[in-house]
C-alpha cells in the first residue's frame, strides 16, 4: 500500500552555498549568512519563536539526484557499512533534512540562525522550537560509531567542529 503525500513549502533557506554544502553543519561558520525566508502567509506563526535559543528546520533535499541504496558507508567512517536508517545520508526514500540550528533573531518575515549544511534556496518544510529537557536525551549514545576504533575522529566531523585530519 502506498500512499502519497503533498507537503508544502512554508519558505526558502538562504546559505551561502551554491555548489557545495558540508556533509555537517560547521559550528562558527564565517562563510555568509544563514536565514529562513518564510513566506508572508506563514510570519504569524513566528510569533513568541524568538524566545527560543534553538530550532528544528525541516527541509526538502531537491538538489538529490540519485536513488538511495539500503546499504550505506557513512563519510569518515573508514569504510563502515551500515543500514541506511543507521545513517545520516541525505540519499533517503524521502529526501527530508533536519537540522538543529541556534535562533539568533527574527525580523518580519526572516529568521536569522547559525550554520545549516543546505544548498542555497533550499525548499524550508517546517520549523519546531528545540524545547530543553523534552528534546535533550541524556541516555543517548552514538550507535555503532561507538564501535569504531576512531571514535573520537569521527564525534568530531559529526559535530561540524573543524579540526586537523
Amino acid at each position: 500500500m502506498e500512499t502519497v503525500f503533498e507537503i508544502k513549502p512554508i519558505g526558502i533557506i538562504r546559505t551561502p552555498y551554491v555548489s557545495s554544502a558540508p556533509y555537517q553543519p560547521v559550528e562558527n561558520a564565517n562563510e555568509g549568512d544563514f536565514y529562513l525566508v518564510v513566506n508572508p502567509e506563514y510570519a504569524n506563526g513566528l510569533y513568541k519563536l524568538e524566545s527560543f535559543k534553538y530550532i528544528y528546520v525541516i527541509y526538502f533535499l531537491n538538489r538529490i539526484d540519485r536513488e538511495p541504496s539500503m546499504i550505506v558507508s557513512p563519510p569518515w567512517s573508514n569504510g563502515k557499512r551500515v543500514g541506511l536508517f543507521a545513517s545520516r545520508s541525505p540519499l533517503r526514500p524521502n529526501p527530508i533534512g533536519i537540522s538543529v540550528v541556534e535562533l539568533k533573531g527574527i525580523n518580519d518575515n526572516i529568521v536569522y540562525i547559525s550554520s545549516l549544511d543546505a544548498f542555497d534556496k533550499t525548499p524550508l518544510i517546517d520549523i519546531k522550537p528545540y524545547i530543553k529537557d523534552l528534546d535533550t536525551k541524556e541516555d543517548a549514545n552514538h550507535g555503532w560509531v561507538d564501535d569504531l576504533e576512531d571514535k573520537e575522529h569521527l564525534i568530531l566531523h559529526i559535530k561540524g567542529i573543524p579540526h586537523d585530519y
